[in-house]
């Protein structure tokens, strides 16, 4: 028999085609992979069985084959209702051979929910992303009065971004799209963007910076001090060799762990060492003197 679309959708096997509506709007919107960032691939599997099974039960033909042959038989060859042939449909597609080609599951939700959710950017600085911040986003939509007409409407929607959010992070508003006469409305879907910064770049969780310094400093040591995405000033003695590739790591001064609250990343510190462009001979021959014996 293989999958039973009927347990799919939640519904038995007198459903009408209302029925088979409800059911798939609330399992799309539910298991849609955009809804369910931290568990996509559980999602995406969900989605595509809900959109087969929905597309199945509400083809007339569809079901009908399916009812009496199951999944398996749907998706061999069978003889198409009324079709002769009997049940010896595995010889080769002829023209009275039905052959089951799945639709794509984004195109039978776009549907029913207006096409797919409209995405916008987000633009945050890396403070923003570090800290945290709330947002008030302006947006213009159609709503459509009881007699199906529609009028433009503004409306601004509250974003709380939470300390330690990524580039790519998204939050959906549900329904907030454009109305339309028997169409459920679209999401609205922010997509976090992160700005470029003068000082650090982000990799990961950690935080990366480069640091100017001297020959002199990088042979001798040095001190640095750095002015956090927070507005805190870190004094950081740099008591090794500053050789070609040296990081110093900081830890736990990176950036915030979204999902480990109280958690940070490291401060990775490079360096750019300055060397001087001349000098003296006696200069040289004191490096040189100095470089030998040590």
């Amino acid at each position: 028999m293989g999958i039973d679309y009927y347990s799919v959708l939640k519904v038995d096997k007198n459903a009408t085609e209302d029925d088979l509506k409800k059911a798939y709007r609330k399992l799309a919107m539910k298991w849609h992979p955009d809804k369910n960032p931290n568990n996509k691939k559980e999602a995406e599997a969900k989605f595509k069985q809900i959109s087969e099974a929905y597309e199945v039960l509400s083809d007339p033909q569809k079901r009908t084959i399916y009812d009496q042959y199951g999944e398996e038989g749907l998706k061999g060859q069978v003889p198409p209702p009324g079709a002769t042939g009997g049940t010896n449909f595995a010889n080769g597609a002829g023209p009275n051979v039905f052959v089951f080609n799945p639709r794509n599951a984004e195109d039978i939700f776009a549907e029913f929910f207006g096409g797919s959710s409209p995405m916008n950017k987000l633009p945050c600085s890396l403070e923003e992303l570090y800290t945290g911040s709330t947002r008030k986003m302006k947006i213009s939509r159609n709503i459509a009065d009881p007699s199906g007409k529609t009028m433009p409407v503004e409306e601004f929607l509250t974003i709380d971004v939470k300390p330690g959010w990524k580039k790519g992070t998204k939050i959906t508003f549900p329904e907030k799209g454009n109305e339309q006469p028997n169409l459920i409305p679209a999401d609205i879907v922010f997509v976090i963007d992160e700005k470029p910064h003068d000082v650090f770049k982000r990799d990961g969780n950690d935080l990366v910076m480069t640091q100017k310094v001297s020959l002199a400093d990088a042979l001798t040591g040095t001190t640095i001090t750095v002015n956090t995405l927070d507005g805190r000033t870190l004094t950081i003695p740099i008591n090794d060799i500053i050789s070609p590739g040296y990081e110093k790591i900081v830890p736990r001064e990176g950036m915030p762990i979204a999902k480990e609250p109280g958690r940070k990343g490291d401060l990775k510190i490079k360096f750019d060492v300055k060397f001087p462009t001349r000098l003296t001979p006696e200069q040289k021959a004191a490096v040189k003197r100095y470089l030998t014996t040590a």
